[in-house]
């Protein structure tokens, strides 16, 4: 795999230098970046030539060639959408970045529409009762109710298989042998699924003690009631690039007080907003484990995931956010089922 920190340049680079780097690195670009990280520009084979016919010299600065507005992506961008803007405007790489500007890593045409097998674990938790959406549950574990079609465990799968990741293993508990049985080994799917059985409950992240092999590169963990369309590739990347022991999916929820919100000083009214809209990261329940942290849990204790990650913080380890920003949908309440329902043909179609 063509690693795109090789196109990097800086900006004080002239444009006979950008030709040799471009040349060098095999993927027929340079990305200009500041110190800071920052994106400045892009430079093609194209560019400079359309910069030598306008008499630009090799020896001028390659800013006066570079593209100083390329097509880029944001971190949560999918995929498919990524490979539209590539087919739309014939171009074959897109600088993807972080919400500051800074870039993350470089999408090639190639790399996205060549999916290559992923060796990391996905670990899938599908031990819940799902009580809040009985009676629908009382006979059928959550993962296997059917949204648009088809259980929305299977959609969790196909979507992970998507991106090139292959080996899985379901937590399950409640009705275990329904979702055993509907999966098998995955090889339907062109997957290989294993299972870990919770005897009795072992909290959210206490079945990942039961693992039976010891993970040797990043675990993808994973509420099997989350319906998402979150970027899979961008997320792995991400925690690769920050280097935590783990991290944390995040989505962004607002709320409204319905009621006029008073600021007081003792008997004092300083000031009144009118129904305001508060908003606040919550966890999107998608995780990435580095095994070094998964080591942490021991299999003697329940253990819910908030309680990991306190866990990891005390023990002084560096946890990062992943906020999502494309679809996500936690099918926890009745409420939550029929919209996934609604609107499973147009985002999943």
């Amino acid at each position: 795999m063509k690693d795109w920190r090789n196109t990097l340049v800086s900006a004080t680079i002239s444009v006979a230098e950008a030709i040799e780097s471009i040349d060098r690195n095999s993927m027929q670009i340079a990305i200009v970046v500041a110190e800071d990280g920052k994106l400045l520009g892009t430079v093609t084979d194209g560019d400079i030539r359309r910069g030598i016919l306008k008499g630009i010299a090799l020896s001028a600065p390659v800013t006066q060639v570079m593209n100083a507005d390329p097509t880029t992506a944001g971190i949560a961008e999918p995929r498919e959408n990524i490979l539209t803007m590539m087919r739309q405007k014939d171009i074959q790489h897109v600088p993807v970045l972080d919400e500051n500007g800074h870039l993350i890593f470089v999408e090639t045409f190639g790399g996205l529409t060549n999916v290559f097998r992923r060796e990391n674990l996905v670990v899938l938790m599908v031990g819940g009762r799902g009580a809040r959406l009985d009676p629908l549950t009382n006979d059928c574990p959550k993962p296997l109710l059917k949204v648009g079609g088809k259980p929305v465990l299977e959609t969790i799968l196909q979507s992970f298989l998507e991106y090139g990741f292959y080996r899985f293993c379901f937590a399950v508990h409640y009705k275990a042998e329904m979702i055993e049985a509907y999966f098998g080994d995955g090889s339907k799917w062109g997957a290989e699924i294993t299972y870990v059985r919770e005897k009795e409950k072992k909290g959210t992240a206490g079945a990942l003690s039961l693992l039976q092999d010891s993970p040797t590169a990043p675990v993808l963990v994973m509420n099997g009631d989350v319906l998402t369309k979150v970027n899979y590739h961008h997320l792995l990347r991400f925690h690769e690039e920050h280097g935590p022991a783990a991290t944390m999916c995040v989505r962004e929820f607002t709320t409204q007080i319905p009621y006029g919100v008073v600021r007081l000083e003792q008997h004092q009214l300083l000031a009144i907003e009118e129904k305001p809209i508060y908003s606040h990261f919550v966890n999107a329940g998608v995780y990435v484990f580095e095994p070094a942290a998964l080591s942490m849990i021991s299999d003697q204790t329940y253990l819910d995931m908030p309680d990991l990650f306190a866990l990891l913080l005390k023990n002084d380890q560096k946890i990062v956010a992943f906020p999502i920003r494309e679809y996500w949908l936690d099918i926890g309440r009745m409420s939550d089922f029929e919209r996934a329902n609604g609107e499973f043909s147009e985002v999943f179609g």
